[in-house]
């Protein structure tokens, strides 16, 4: 049986120890200023990308001016200008986004990789020290008492056992800790990875959004031939289609009879819905407003709360639940309703509607989560500047509905609820 001295085993560790350090510095030199270059890349990404939201932030006050002044050709033709310079600055943020975005996977893969390989190496000298207690274990107390030639010498093979045991317990920790450390930079990464994914449809809705600001653009230049009072006059013709649109629907609407049972949805509450937008600012809001006594709505008052955003601006579900329908009222009254939309029923009884929209994201009978994106903010339908419409009803009084319109003169498809459904969307944000 092989026996090791005291100097043998000394050797042993001194020279496991410096393979070992060896080996960390050699890696964490080569991977170090990867990781630092990249680390430099994500700074401009990121300085970049606040640059660019300032920017955002400059258009959408400009948005905000436009919005108030007096309703004409001229600020049409601005707003739809400021529009699309701003969609196209969120064109560039998303890009920077997605830049941003890449660069942090590639870090992650060269930490990932590098506490792989400290783990290869944590293992493989757990091994080679386990190899060594094994073999100073298969000697007794008295052989390895025997074998020295001095008390002293005894008393320094024991210790170099006790030492060699308590690099296991070193190694097995370290092990502990790079597992850990590797299961957060996976975590990471897939989270990453989820986020590149939504980036990438968040980019290709933006271009959507440019193409439909651009044509939307066209069609005023070219239906008024950039005129004013050719402006004025389908203005004017827009109004009174609105009108007598919204005076249909509130004769069918006080027709219907539909059992609501105040038990069978959510009382008011804070918080019982969420913000459908992540900033707000309420143009008005429900029931009767100076707007809606001016002889807007033909006297049936506001059916929700508008708040004045930016188009291309996210719209969330304000609850989980699922998607009753989506349409389009201009595709049959131009200019005359809710323009897209989206109606979305929520598991406390309550339903909720978006309008106005640009984009619409979200599909007849999707499952939604809270916060989930459903849309884009526009100004489609009758709109004075661009906004959401939102509408809260008990879920037992709405309905999406085809009805023929002697109005518009097609059958438009839209939620149409008896009058008492109508709920203040306030007592629940």
């Amino acid at each position: 049986m092989k026996k090791w001295t005291t100097f043998k085993k000394s050797i042993f560790l001194m020279c496991l120890v410096l393979l070992l350090t060896a080996n960390y510095q050699q890696s964490g030199i080569v991977n170090g200023q990867n990781i630092e270059e990249i680390k430099k890349k994500i700074d401009e990404k990121n300085k970049t990308i606040i640059q660019l939201e300032n920017e955002i932030n400059i258009y959408k006050t400009e948005v905000e001016v436009v919005g108030k002044e007096k309703q004409t050709l001229q600020k049409a033709v601005k707003t739809l200008d400021i529009t699309e310079q701003k969609l196209n600055t969120d064109i560039k943020l998303a890009e920077n986004k997605i830049g941003a975005a890449n660069y942090t996977i590639e870090k992650l893969n060269i930490e990932i990789n590098k506490a792989e390989q400290s783990a290869d190496r944590s293992l493989s000298a757990l091994a080679d020290i386990i190899r060594g207690v094994n073999e100073s274990d298969n000697s007794s107390l008295i052989e390895i008492l025997l074998t020295n030639e001095n008390i002293s010498d005894f008393w320094n093979d024991l210790e170099v056992m006790e030492t060699l045991q308590k690099n296991i317990k070193t190694k097995m920790a370290e092990l502990r800790v790079l597992k850990e450390e590797l299961a957060k930079r996976r975590d990471e990464q897939d989270e990453k990875k989820n986020e590149l994914v939504e980036l990438k449809g968040d980019l290709g809705d933006k271009k959507k959004l440019v193409s439909i600001s651009k044509k939307e653009k066209d069609t005023l230049l070219s239906t008024t031939q950039s005129k004013e009072a050719n402006y004025r006059r389908i203005l004017n013709e827009k109004i009174a289609l609105k009108n007598a649109f919204e005076k249909e629907l509130l004769e069918f609407e006080s027709q219907l009879k539909l059992a609501i049972d105040p038990q069978s949805y959510a009382k008011a509450g804070q918080g019982v819905l969420s913000w459908p937008l992540d900033n707000i600012k309420i143009t008005q809001y429900f029931g009767d407003t100076a707007f809606a006594k001016a002889g807007a709505y033909n006297g049936k008052g506001h059916n929700g709360v508008d708040f004045g955003t930016p188009t291309g601006t996210v719209v969330k579900s304000a609850a989980s639940g699922f998607v009753v329908g989506t349409g389009d009222t201009d595709l049959v009254c131009p200019g005359a309703s809710y323009g897209k939309w989206i109606l979305v029923e929520h598991p406390n009884g309550l339903s909720t509607l978006y309008a106005h929209l640009s984009l619409i994201k979200a599909t007849k009978g999707q499952k939604l989560l809270l916060g989930e994106t459903i849309g884009f903010s526009g100004n489609t339908g009758y709109s004075t500047g661009p906004h959401l419409h939102f509408t809260v009803y008990a879920t037992q009084g709405v309905r999406v509905l085809e009805k023929k319109s002697a109005v518009c003169g097609g059958t438009y498809i839209m939620p149409i609820a008896d009058l008492k459904a109508y709920l203040n969307p306030m007592s629940y944000l």
